[in-house]
C-alpha cells in the first residue's frame, strides 16, 4: 500500500480502494461470464463507507440479522437477502420491510411465517436452506455441515409437500475454499436435492468461496455455475464476504513496551482478542510486513495484546532489527471479519478505520472510536 505510517492513527484498519477494485473486477467477470448474481455477505465485511464502490459491481448484500438487513437496505441498496437460523417474531415484520429474499432454516419456520410473507405489501421470494451433509472444512467451529449441525434441512427432514411458495434453495458448505471443493459439494447437493431444483427459480451457493485468491480456479467456478444454470434453469447466487475484501486491508499497530520472560515480548496497542479475534478462534497467524517466522531473522519476539487476557497473544515473529517502543507494525489481510467481529473487551478502544487510495497515495480516516462507543454498549 505504500502507507505513510506517520500520518495514520494507531491502531487503525486501513483498506485500499485499488485492491478492492481488483477483487471486484474478478467478481464482476464471473457475473458477466455466467449470469450469476454475487452478493456481499455482511458477516464478512460491512465497511459501509466502501459500499458505493462495491455496489457498482455487486447486485446487493446478504444479511443474517435485523441490523445487518437494515444496513444492507439503507447503505448498500440493490437486492437484500436475509437468512437467519431462526427469525424473531417481534422483528419479522421489520425484516420483511428490508428484504427482497428470505431464506428459512427449517420448514417449521417457513410454516410459521408463510402467511405473513404472503400478506406483505410487496413480493418477497422465499427459500429453504438445505444441508448437503458434505463439507471439507477443517475447523469444526466453521463447518456448517458438521454432524448434528443446526444449519439447514437435511434430506431426511426435507418436506417436499411444504414447498408451495418456496422459490429457491440455499446451501452453505465452504469456508475460504476453492472451486474444486465447490464441485464436490455441488455433487452432494444434486444427489440429495437435485430432483427439487427444476421447480425452483434460484439456487444460492452460499459463501466461503475464495474467488479472488491468486490460485483460485475461476474457470472451473464459471463452468460449475453454467452447468447448474443450464441443467436446472435456475438463477445462481453466490454470497462471498471474504473474497470481496481479501487482502485489501491491513491493521497498523504500535509497540508500547518490550519485556523479557524466557522470550522477548513486545506489547502492542492492539489485541488478538479484541481486534482480530479469528487469530484465536480459527486459529491462524497473520502476516506482518517485514517479519517472518521465528529464527528466520536475527531478532524474535512474541507479540502480545493490550488486554488482561493471559492468552491475548498474536504469535511469535522474527525481525531483521530489534524492535523498539514506538515502532509501527503492519498486519496483513485485516479487512474481512476483523472489523465485524471486533469488540471492546477490557474497555480497549476499537481501531480507527481509514481508506487508502494507492493510485493517489491519499489516506483518509473515516472513523475514530472513543469512550462513548464503549459506554453505549453497557448500561
Amino acid at each position: 500500500m505504500n502507507l505513510n505510517l506517520a500520518t495514520i492513527p494507531s491502531p487503525c484498519y486501513v483498506c485500499d480502494r485499488q485492491l478492492l477494485a481488483a477483487n471486484l473486477a474478478v467478481l464482476g467477470d464471473v457475473q458477466r461470464r455466467t449470469g450469476a448474481k454475487i452478493l456481499l455477505a455482511l458477516k464478512g465485511f460491512a465497511m459501509f463507507s466502501l459500499f458505493p464502490q462495491i455496489r457498482e459491481t455487486l447486485v446487493g448484500a446478504t444479511a443474517s440479522s435485523l441490523d445487518e438487513a437494515r444496513l444492507a437496505s439503507e447503505e448498500m441498496g440493490g437486492e437484500v437477502h436475509v437468512y437467519m437460523p431462526a427469525f424473531r417474531d417481534d422483528e419479522f415484520d421489520e425484516v420483511m420491510g428490508y428484504a427482497g429474499h428470505l431464506v428459512f432454516n427449517s420448514f417449521s419456520q417457513w410454516q410459521r411465517y408463510r402467511e405473513r410473507v404472503q400478506g406483505a405489501d410487496k413480493k418477497i421470494s422465499c427459500g429453504i436452506r438445505v444441508n448437503p451433509q458434505y463439507s471439507e472444512v477443517k475447523t469444526r467451529l466453521y463447518d456448517p455441515c458438521v454432524a448434528n449441525s443446526r444449519l439447514g434441512v437435511t434430506i431426511d427432514q426435507f418436506r417436499p409437500e411444504s414447498l408451495d411458495g418456496i422459490e429457491g434453495l440455499h446451501f452453505h458448505a465452504l469456508c475460504g475454499q476453492t472451486s474444486d471443493v465447490l464441485g464436490r459439494v455441488l455433487a452432494a447437493v444434486e444427489e440429495k436435492f437435485g430432483r427439487y431444483l427444476p421447480q425452483m427459480k434460484w439456487l444460492n451457493f452460499g459463501g466461503g468461496h475464495h474467488i479472488t485468491r491468486a490460485d483460485y480456479d475461476v474457470d472451473l467456478l464459471c463452468d460449475l455455475i453454467v452447468r447448474i444454470r443450464d441443467r436446472y434453469g435456475v438463477q445462481v447466487y453466490l454470497e462471498p464476504g471474504e473474497a470481496v475484501a481479501l487482502n485489501i486491508g491491513v491493521l497498523v499497530a504500535t509497540v508500547l513496551d518490550i519485556v523479557h520472560n524466557g522470550v522477548d515480548i513486545a506489547i502492542l496497542d492492539t489485541s488478538a482478542a479484541a481486534h482480530m479475534p479469528d487469530v484465536l478462534e480459527m486459529p491462524y497467524r497473520p502476516e506482518i510486513e517485514g517479519a517472518a517466522l521465528p529464527g528466520v531473522h536475527p531478532h524474535t519476539y512474541r507479540l502480545g495484546g493490550l488486554t488482561c487476557l493471559a492468552g491475548d497473544i498474536i504469535g511469535d515473529y522474527s525481525f531483521p532489527r530489534p524492535l523498539k517502543v514506538g515502532d509501527k507494525l503492519v498486519f496483513g489481510d485485516m479487512g474481512h471479519y476483523s472489523m465485524v467481529k471486533n469488540n471492546t473487551f477490557n474497555g480497549v478502544r476499537l481501531p480507527s478505520i481509514a481508506i487508502h487510495d494507492s493510485a493517489t497515495g491519499e489516506t483518509r480516516v473515516v472513523r475514530c472510536f472513543g469512550y462513548d462507543d464503549y459506554r453505549s454498549r453497557l448500561s
